[in-house]
């Protein structure tokens, strides 16, 4: 039996890239959308008690109203949503499969990508990447930042109870370990390179943490970054000092980054410079390479918070719009 040739092959089965499983259907396209986790798997891999930023109607995608408990959704019922949508739309969903390459081929006169994955290979007349940032942490590239105690993904703040906790970092993920955790009975210290807690922290959340490190609740060391990691503390370098404090665990929170070797390897031109951003044309979401697409938080390259769910949803459309033109 010939195989099909899908008109769009989706990588990446996160909010966006099922927005673009969804744009395709509502424009009769066929689509195939290969995620190498589980249905919307870094919200899966968020902190368990995570709270949104956005509120729930900024999250919604597919028409599907996105109703929450709470003014703003939590990563509970993020996931509850999702599976949703996918029970209302039934994306063509290829879950825990991974895209390990790609070639392209001529069939009838037109362009056709032959994409093989971790259990069996595809043909689409197109492409879109809609891979997100969050499998590759940021790492300190420090000696010991291997050791099992070293967390680049927090999940649940009961692990840590009554335990010495370091927390690296000043954006949302770090304040909001070093509070949870702090609640649960541990003894944490905030390890900060700026001067302050960042102006982008949760404005319900920044007054909590501010609070905390000024009645001594948690110790924060500004100005400073991790110089070395032992089995049973820490080296912290703050301005001209360096101080070991005992450390039990340490949670990395330095942010992510995408996976720029699976652009390039795709063909996608990425800057030359410390934000690596891929090359598209803005109006069409198309890269470099024909008919292959991005979409979502992946186009920002490392600045990473440029593009979020809210803002990005509308990429869908943008890339679907063009495509029904070109596939007619």
């Amino acid at each position: 039996m010939e195989q099909k040739i899908y008109d769009s092959l989706i990588v990446g089965g996160g909010p966006i890239g099922m927005a673009c499983g969804i744009a395709a259907k509502k424009r009769d396209l066929s689509h195939i959308i290969i995620e190498k986790g589980c249905l919307v798997n870094s919200l899966y891999n968020y902190p368990v008690n995570m709270t949104f930023f956005s509120t729930s109607e900024k999250l919604e995608i597919g028409d599907t109203p996105f109703v929450s408990h709470n003014h703003r959704p939590v990563r509970r019922e993020a996931l509850e949503y999702y599976r949703r949508v996918q029970t209302l739309w039934n994306l063509n969903v290829h879950l825990f499969e991974e895209v390990v390459g790609i070639k392209t081929t001529t069939i009838e006169g037109k362009l056709v990508y032959e994409v093989y994955t971790s259990k069996a290979s595809y043909k689409a007349y197109s492409i879109t990447i809609a891979t997100g940032f969050y499998d590759i942490p940021n790492l300190m590239n420090i000696e010991g930042e291997t050791l099992p105690k070293v967390k680049h993904y927090y999940d649940d703040p009961h692990l840590y109870a009554f335990t010495d906790v370091a927390v690296i970092g000043g954006a949302n993920s770090a304040i909001d370990a070093a509070l949870e955790t702090y609640r649960k009975g541990a003894r944490v210290t905030l390890i900060i390179r700026e001067e302050e807690i960042n102006d982008r922290v949760k404005y319900w959340v920044k007054p909590d943490i501010e609070n905390r490190i000024k009645e001594g609740s948690i110790k924060c060391y500004f100005e400073s970054e991790v110089e070395e990691i032992k089995k049973k503390s820490i080296v912290i370098k703050s301005k001209d000092a360096s101080v070991e404090i005992p450390n039990d665990f340490v949670l990395a929170m330095t942010g992510y980054q995408p996976n720029f070797d699976f652009l390039s390897k795709m063909g996608i031109s990425l800057a030359e410079d410390e934000l690596k951003t891929p090359s598209y044309n803005e109006t069409t979401h198309e890269s470099n390479i024909e008919n292959i697409f991005l979409a979502g938080v992946v186009c920002g390259g490392m600045k990473t918070n440029t593009w979020f769910i809210e803002n990005s949803r509308v990429h869908a459309d943008i890339i679907y719009n063009t495509l029904k033109e070109r596939l007619k």
